[in-house]
């Protein structure tokens, strides 16, 4: 049975939606746990576990610095992406990049 929404007062309305929100949020998190029993189930199939699986895609490192800003030694760049304003900076000084390797 459908309520009829167009007799029902604001609080009972607003009541209907806080009521909607909490089954959302219970079908939610229902399925979640589903999906994480059901990636556990695949991973122990091949003898893993998420957290041995996850540890494989593991974030990437930046690199090890290469240059180093002389005027704050903890700025530093690993030559690779877009130059750092000091870089730039430094450079258009006239100081050889050279100058700036650690």
């Amino acid at each position: 049975m459908k309520p009829d929404l167009e007799k029902m007062s604001r609080e009972e309305l607003l009541d209907l939606r806080t009521q909607i929100d909490r089954a959302l949020e219970s079908w939610e998190a229902r399925r979640k746990a589903e999906a994480l029993k059901a990636a556990e189930d695949a991973a122990r199939q091949y003898g893993y576990s998420l957290t041995q699986l996850k540890e494989v895609g593991g974030k990437r490192t930046k690199g090890a610095p290469r240059y180093r800003n002389p005027n704050d030694p903890s700025q530093t760049w690993t030559g690779k992406g877009r130059k750092p304003k000091w870089i730039i900076e430094a450079l258009d000084a006239g100081i050889p990049l050279e100058k700036l390797e650690i």
